[in-house]
């Protein structure tokens, strides 16, 4: 392991940031667009001979939020997933569906039950999300140790079967259980976004944000590489280090800052850990996981920060990802690979 900063500033990665660069080509015009998506801030730039894709490109990633992925939306796969718990005779599911969720069980039993989409009845007991962004009311009570024990009882791997058929698969789930497929979901607009763009004929590169999760996508018209970078929460106009890419990659950080409230100092964050039900609690702050599918980047991330700096290295590799670490202690930590794409920064203005 390899440690950048020894003991010296507790830092951790605020956000993955598109840094400024690249310039116009003859015919290649670049289109931007901010807005916001999946209940986070989606930013797009595309590099096109043609006309401006990123409207559709923003329409995709909430099609797949409001048909597939939002356990909140009555319109939503996973909604009506959840909604058939307890039916013996399940439920079919997509293709899409079917391929997210086998791959999530591979991932849990690697993991060791660091992964678990099976983890709804506790995510909605927290409700961090909702906490963090404002949209309850009141003071935020730390869930009763009973309460916690009753949720983690309707979670685990176990309580999932799939069964695969000739087109798709058919999802049977224990009654009192509910699947949150928050630790994927934006890896998986990734990856839609990624299979919409090589459809286009006309663009050429693209660089896509959705939350802590980034697309890297051809080669942009001056040949420069895409410079990604890791930004310190604690200024957030500032970052800890720069990744420098070439071609496609998704990119993705999952840390204790991203979504949070904090109780008589105590910061509650959204990473669950399976095994406990409390807020994950293993030497880390953040992670940041690069790999060729936005899913894996996005499960891993989550994985990897249950999991810990060693044993989470040890995860990405077994999965050809790189995976780069904030320790409690500001330590950087990451694989070999990673270290051929990471520049620490003294500072560097985070602004596109």
């Amino acid at each position: 392991m390899k440690n950048i900063f020894p003991g010296a500033l507790s830092v951790c990665l605020s956000a993955i940031l598109i840094l400024a660069g690249g310039c116009g080509q003859a015919g290649i015009r670049e289109f931007t667009k901010t807005d916001t998506a999946m209940g986070t801030v989606v930013r797009i730039s595309v590099y096109s001979a043609g006309e401006d894709p990123t409207g559709e490109t923003l329409s995709l990633i909430r099609r797949l939020e409001e048909e597939t992925l939002s356990y909140r939306l009555d319109t939503s796969e996973v909604f009506r997933i959840n909604e058939s718990a307890g039916d013996p005779e399940g439920i079919p599911l997509s293709d899409t569906m079917y391929r997210t969720l086998a791959a999530c069980q591979k991932l849990t039993e690697d993991s060791g039950g660091a992964f678990d989409v099976t983890l709804g009845a506790l995510t909605r007991l927290w409700d961090i999300d909702q906490w963090a962004a404002g949209l309850r009311t009141g003071s935020f009570q730390i869930p009763e140790e009973e309460d916690i024990r009753e949720a983690l009882s309707r979670t685990g791997a176990d309580r999932l079967s799939l069964e695969a058929v000739s087109h798709g698969g058919a999802a049977y789930l224990e009654e009192g259980t509910a699947l949150d497929l928050g630790a994927v979901g934006k890896g998986l607009a990734l990856d839609e976004t990624a299979g919409y763009l090589e459809q286009q004929g006309d663009i050429t590169a693209a660089a896509v944000s959705v939350g802590g999760s980034v697309l890297t996508y051809g080669e942009k018209p001056d040949k420069s590489p895409w410079r990604i970078g890791i930004a310190d929460p604690d200024d957030p106009s500032r970052t800890i280090g720069v990744l420098t890419l070439r071609g496609q990659w998704c990119i993705s950080t999952s840390g204790d800052y991203q979504r949070y409230v904090e109780v008589d100092g105590v910061r509650c964050h959204h990473i669950l850990d399976p095994a406990t039900g409390y807020p994950a609690k293993s030497g880390v702050r953040s992670v940041t996981v690069v790999s060729a599918q936005g899913m894996l980047s996005d499960a891993l991330s989550t994985a990897c920060f249950v999991l810990g700096a060693e044993k989470g290295m040890e995860l990405a590799a077994e999965y050809g990802a790189e995976a780069l670490f904030v320790t409690d202690s500001g330590a950087v930590v990451m694989t070999p690979g990673m270290e051929e794409w990471f520049q620490e920064t003294e500072s560097e203005n985070t602004e596109e």
